[in-house]
Formats: C-alpha cells, structure tokens, sequence
C-alpha cells in the first residue's frame, strides 16, 4: 500500500500541480508558459495536495476572499482547481483535502467556504449546497433602444481617477446583496490603470448626486448581426442609471447583434427592460458550507429578538455536528454549542448552508428533507432572521 499523506504544497511541488490541473481542465494555450516558482506561494492563495509515496495525486487551492451578506463582510474561504489524478478518481481523495484545507481556512478566521462547481453532487457530500449562480445572459442589442430615456442621468467615459467612485458603487451595491466577494484584500490588487486598460470602455452614469452606475464593456469583433458587446459588469444604483447604461449599449444596434452580459440571478437592473428577452448562454452554479456554525451567526447583524436551538447532523468533516442555540438582541447575534431539546429542529449540512444564505424558506428545505423536528415558530423565526436578501455572484474564481 502507498503511503498517503496530504500537507501544503510548495515551489517543488509547483509543476505537479501546474501539469495535474492542465489533465483536468484541458491543454492550456499555445503561449502559456510554467509559472515561476518564485513567485510561488502566491499572496491570498493556500494550495493542499494528497500524496501518495511522492506522487501528487490531489490537490486544491484555498483562496482568501471577504463576501457580503446582510450588509456585513464575512471571512470567506473560496475552493478552486479541485483536481484528481484520473487513475485515482472515486478513491476518496477529497475527504483528507477539505479536511485539511478547511481547518487551514479557520485558523484564519474564514467561517463559511464557497465553490463554483463541476459536479454538484461531488460537493454536497462535503457539506456544500447550490445557493446561486454566475451566469452569462444575452439580449438584443437593437431592442435596448427601447428603454425608456432617463431623466437627469447622463453618461460619460471613466477615467483612471473615477476608479475610486466605481468602487464605491460597487460596495453599495454589494452590501444589499447576499454572496458578493468584496473585491478587496489579495486577490483584487490590479491597479486603477489596469482595470481601465483592459477594457474598451467603463462608462459611468451620473446625477446630480455623482456616480450612481457603471458599465463594464468591450466591443469584440465584427460588425454585422453576429457581433456582441461583452459586459464585465453592469451596476446601477437608480433606475434611471440602469436606463441610461443600456440605452448607451443599445447605441451599437447598427453595427452588433446581441449584448452579453455577466451577471447573476435576477439582476435589479434589468427591471427597467421593456422586454421579456434575457437568455441564460451559460451558467456557473455556486455552493457555500458553513464551516464554522457559531463564527458563521456571530458575524451576521442580524435584527429583532429571538432565541431559537436547533441542531446540524450529517457533516462528514464533523465541523458542524452539534447542538446550537442562536440567540438575537439589540442587533447582535449570539450563538453557542452546546446540548438542544428533543425534539428540537435539525438541518443537514445542505439545509444550513440554505438557509444560512437566505436562498431557501424553512418550508422548502422540510419538502427537500434538509430540515426536520421543531415547529412553525421556528420555521417562522428562520425565515424572518436569515430571509429577504437576493443571491448575487458577480466574481467567478
């Protein structure tokens, strides 16, 4: 039998893993070149691999991210580049990696982890559940001139110097969300003139207020009915500057046929479309797993007075089996584990990643088998302590 050990991998390890990640996501393009292992660690990124005898068979990377959720900013651990050698697949690999990984993760305080998953099914057995999705939407370029004209919102191109406002119309946004990563910290350091460089235009929407909307866009190729404008990002703040941002795409309806937009769920800004078109072209699903129960509540300003015990059963990684009792006052929560009473209500792992994000009621996760025992008062008081937010995703990692 081989040994089997799993630990941090290091610059030695970089090509290994660099050759395991390319057999499992496919060739990498003609100008790719081996990254340097000098650079390696690279800041805000924890990678863990399975071995056996001196063999890398596993491995995956843990990313070091803050995500909104009701108005807060969460520690989050966001999992990427899981890959298992082929001949090793089904061998239960993973187990000792999230184990591993996710202990990591919470000694830097990330108590929930997410992941944009290949195989759902995989993940769920780790306690991970499907909560949103990052998507890519179509609409007709021709139809946009539709949108009715704002009023008291013009458009304009941003400068490097605007880069400060566009980040501020960010964090408002994202901060009525639930799931957006916070695009601070290790993985979001571009400097204002790259971001502005890598597009062929940020165009910001202003009132008399200031900047109140941007978009993200390039202009692709071609100019006949098979061209598209491909949107990064479009957030608007007001109706009038979501008005004013797609009209200004809508201005390409001579020369392109569609406007392709990254986004996710129900996007605010598309209520001001007259028209029903919006075409889901590809769909990224996202996962979370509260990883640490009482860190998870406790970051959350939760408000009203409540006092609710409830259990978590069935956690493989056994970080969440337990007895836990959320207490709410004066807009503060606070949860403890300890000993619940019979009867009290459980949730799987699945069931408290749900509601935890506010993606599911308490009845739909009784019809799905992910929440059991207690009563309607509880179900009542979950709905109204965790539910009300939408999921958004607008950062695919």
């Amino acid at each position: 039998m081989p040994n089997r050990h799993t630990r941090p991998l290091t610059r030695d390890d970089l090509e290994a893993s660099v050759r395991l990640g390319l057999e499992a996501f496919g060739a990498p393009p003609s100008d790719f070149v081996m990254p340097d292992p000098a650079d390696y660690p690279y800041p805000g990124r924890h990678s863990w691999g399975t071995f056996e005898d001196d063999a890398l068979v596993a491995r995956m990377l843990a990313r070091d991210y803050d995500s909104w959720w009701r108005g807060v900013q969460v520690p989050t651990c966001g999992i990427a580049g899981v890959t298992v050698v082929a001949e090793r697949r089904g061998a239960g690999l993973l187990t000792d990696l999230f184990a591993a990984t996710l202990a990591d993760a919470a000694t830097r305080g990330q108590v929930i982890s997410t992941l944009f998953p290949t195989a759902p099914g995989i993940y769920r057995r780790f306690g991970y559940e499907l909560i949103g999705s990052y998507d890519t939407v179509e609409v007709p370029t021709a139809a946009l001139a539709s949108v009715a004209a704002p009023t008291g919102t013009t458009t304009r191109r941003a400068t490097v110097g605007d880069m400060p406002a566009v980040r501020a119309v960010y964090d408002a946004w994202a901060a009525q969300q639930n799931g957006p990563l916070t695009r601070s910290g290790p993985s979001f350091t571009a400097a204002d003139e790259e971001v502005v460089g890598a597009f062929t235009g940020i165009t910001l929407a202003e009132d008399g207020t200031g900047v109140v909307g941007y978009v993200m866009w390039q202009r692709g190729t071609g100019y006949d009915a098979a061209a598209s404008i491909e949107v990064e990002d479009l957030v608007a703040l007001t109706p009038d500057a979501a008005r004013a941002l797609w009209r200004l795409l809508g201005s390409f309806g001579s020369v392109t046929g569609r406007v392709r937009v990254h986004t996710s769920g129900d996007d605010l800004a598309r209520l001001v479309l007259p028209f029903p078109e919006w075409e889901v072209v590809h769909r990224h699903p996202y996962m979370l797993r509260v990883h640490d129960v009482v860190g998870a509540f406790e970051a959350l300003p939760l408000v009203g007075v409540a006092s609710i015990a409830f259990r978590v059963a069935g956690d493989p990684l056994g970080t969440m089996d337990g007895g836990y009792r959320l207490v709410v006052a004066d807009g503060q929560a606070s949860c403890t584990a300890g000993d619940v009473p019979d009867g009290a209500a459980e949730l799987t792992p699945q069931g408290l990643a749900l509601a935890y994000a506010g993606a599911q009621s308490a009845g739909n996760l009784r019809l799905a088998g992910h929440l059991t025992g207690g009563d309607a008062a509880f179900d009542a008081t979950l709905d109204a302590l965790l539910g009300g937010r939408q999921v958004h995703i607008r950062d695919y990692f």
